[in-house]
């Protein structure tokens, strides 16, 4: 007999996310029997579903209970599993930061909109959260790079970090720009990350890289977007 809950595990182990649109994957999300067993599997192993209603993506986590043993096994804590150095995971939030919290408020108005607009209407059916991929910011590396390439290590360092979390999954890399990946959205709890950021000093640095402007397109070589220019350290 086919046992649909571990197919769907193994899948997400194997492949590490899939669309919410996904057969199994919509299944997990609408199907509260299948849920119940889904959760209780993974909770025996210390894993937990990871999902967000406005994430185009579903993935899987260490459970809250489990994160003292994985984390906290060695004389130190540590802050990941994929052997990211701290500048990588700083990189990475800052990334989170510059494309996930205005993704979500994007997200967010055009749903009230959509509301608002329905209202008067008698019979108006629920819309959908959207997930159109244009809602998404996209980031030039070398605005990137010049506005924390100092706090970051660095042009190589971020070079380097670019291609280890764009191979993760965490981001997509296109012709000098960062653009999100499948696990941008579900790499922090929103609910627990975004106001710590936003109130704190990362909420500061982007505040005031904002409010510099752009810098000017050069013809010198130091200037070429980093994927160009650190493309070995991506393989």
């Amino acid at each position: 007999m086919h046992d649909e809950t571990a197919s769907l595990v193994t899948r997400l182990l194997a492949q590490r996310w899939l669309p919410r649109d996904d057969a199994q994957g919509r299944k997990a999300l609408l199907d509260e029997a299948f849920r119940e067993e889904l959760d209780r599997r993974l909770d025996a192993v210390g894993l937990e579903l990871r999902e967000h209603p406005y994430a185009a993506y579903i993935g899987l986590a260490v459970a809250r209970k489990s994160e003292r043993a994985v984390f906290g096994g060695s004389d130190s804590w540590i802050s990941n599993t994929l052997q990211l150095d701290r500048d990588g995971v700083a990189l990475l939030v800052v990334i989170w930061a510059l494309i996930v919290l205005p993704k979500r408020q994007r997200q967010v108005e055009r749903q009230d909109a959509e509301a608002a607009a329905s209202q008067g209407q008698m019979f108006a059916e629920e819309k959908p959260i959207p997930r159109d991929p244009t809602i998404s910011p996209v980031i030039a590396e070398r605005t990137l790079l010049a506005d924390f390439g100092d706090k970051l290590g660095g042009k190589t360092r971020v070079g380097f970090n670019l291609g280890t979390l764009n191979r993760l999954g965490f981001i997509i890399r296109r012709k000098g720009e960062v653009a999100e990946g499948p696990l941008l959205d579900l790499a922090f709890d929103y609910e627990r990350t975004a106001r710590r950021i936003l109130d704190g000093a990362l909420g500061d640095l982007l505040a005031e890289a904002a409010s510099r402007p752009a810098p000017a397109a050069t013809d010198d070589e130091d200037d070429l977007p980093l994927d160009e220019t650190e493309e070995s350290t991506d393989v």
